[in-house]
């Protein structure tokens, strides 16, 4: 499992104003970079390498790794672009997002993310220091502080690149975790809608599979700006790699009708709802808050489809 894991730097203002100036070079090499980029439709790690490299060292004074690394952050940005295009994420063809993305070159702020690689950062873990380069030349013995289970992670899984972060006034490095991941182990029952505990009591997560839900719900008018913007696909990757992490069971489940289901009688119909925090079994006279009838409905469903998906295949006669 690939973890991200932030530690924060703690340069003198000697070394604060060398990295400084740094970020500042290696984000306008990258603007260069991206304006060949444009201009020549060359967007290959490799050929974008070979136009701009000998310029970008010569003229920016970046050394070859950081020459290197400002050429894949431009490409990288322009993958991205194109894979959001490709999805719709910008809009359709013609429309005012997109004609703003594509009519002209990726611009980079002068303190946006550096990423370095081993030849450029190392780290003294036991020091708790690192030694980074610059345009200044290399600062030797830069302290940098974390959450104790952070530090841990990076001392024992780092591996790949290292991102140099000013933010708020805070120097910062993102470092890349390879952690293995824990055995999810055979839950002994279903929470329905969970956001923490499920750990503790040995249980799975199960939410609603929302997708589509923007086209199935028809919100009050003070409702709409909240729906549009909630990013329901989002939250489900999060709860998801919450639980990877500690090893718990997660599933997404039909979320069809599962407030206006009765959970005890099985009777479905609208009636059953009848106004929104409230649930009345019209056959069995059930009643309860509707939320709560809604995850009772969702960790039957998760307990069904975890016993499919892992049952024994059958065997052909």
């Amino acid at each position: 499992m690939r973890l991200v894991v932030q530690v924060r730097l703690l340069p003198t203002p000697k070394e604060a104003s060398a990295l400084q100036r740094t970020l500042h070079a290696c984000n306008a090499a990258a603007n260069r970079a991206s304006a060949v980029a444009y201009s020549t439709g060359k967007r290959s790690r490799n050929d974008l390498q070979k136009e701009v490299y000998a310029e970008l060292k010569a003229d920016f004074g970046l050394a070859a790794q950081a020459a290197v690394r400002s050429v894949k952050k431009t490409v990288d940005a322009y993958t991205t672009l194109r894979v959001n295009v490709r999805a719709g994420n910008l809009g359709p063809p013609g429309s005012q997002r997109r004609v703003r993305a594509e009519s002209k070159p990726i611009v980079f702020r002068p303190d946006a993310a550096q990423p370095y690689d081993d030849r450029i950062l190392s780290w003294q873990h036991d020091a708790r220091t690192v030694s980074i380069w610059t345009t200044d030349g290399r600062l030797k013995g830069v302290c940098y502080v974390g959450h104790p289970e952070q530090v841990a992670l990076l001392a024992k899984y780092r591996k790949g690149e290292s991102d140099l972060v000013h933010r708020a006034g805070k120097w910062l490095l993102l470092a890349v975790c390879e952690v293995p991941e824990p055995t999810v182990a055979e839950p002994s029952g279903w929470i329905g809608v969970d956001r923490g505990v499920a750990q503790r009591t040995g249980r799975g997560i199960a939410v609603e599979d929302l997708g589509g839900i923007r086209e199935r719900v028809r919100p009050s008018r003070d409702q709409r700006a909240a729906l549009s913007s909630w990013p329901f696909r989002q939250l489900g990757k999060h709860l998801a790699y919450k639980c990877r992490r500690a090893g718990v069971a997660f599933l997404e489940v039909d979320a069809r009708h599962a407030s206006q289901r009765c959970p005890r009688c099985g009777h479905t119909e609208r009636g059953n709802r009848p106004a929104r925090d409230r649930f009345r079994c019209r056959r069995c006279g059930l009643a309860g808050p509707a939320d709560h009838v809604a995850g009772v409905n969702v960790r039957e469903r998760a307990r069904l489809a975890w016993g499919f998906v892992n049952s024994p295949a059958l065997q052909e006669t």
